[in-house]
């Protein structure tokens, strides 16, 4: 049995997808940075997620189904830690100075400040 190019193409094309976002992902988790993430866009992408839904999710199970699941819980768990750390002020993980730290060890970034 062959598989035809556009069966072929719809295939691959998802897992690229997949791939391409994973950076993005596992940089978020790791840093939980995502103040240049725009709240507007997220929330904008989730809606757009949400009613794409009812056409995706119409159509015949495929690799569309799975690319689109991908999409939908990418981007909400990018919109829930963007409100659960967007709000932190940079260096809320830092480590205060404590009384015994001179100016010396900050300078020479022993302690963060």
């Amino acid at each position: 049995m062959t598989m035809s190019v556009p069966v072929l193409a719809g295939t691959i094309s998802p897992t690229l997808f997949v791939v391409s976002y994973l950076p993005m992902l596992v940089k978020a988790v790791r840093t939980k940075d995502l103040t240049s993430y725009s709240l507007g866009n997220l929330v904008i992408a989730n809606l757009g997620n949400a009613v794409h839904s009812v056409y995706v999710y119409s159509l015949p199970v495929g690799p569309i189904w799975f690319l689109h699941t991908f999409y939908l819980a990418a981007t909400a768990a990018m919109l829930v830690w963007h409100r659960r750390y967007a709000r932190r002020p940079r260096g809320a993980d830092a480590p205060t100075p404590t009384p015994a730290a001179t100016a010396a060890d900050v300078d020479v970034g022993l302690v963060r400040t």
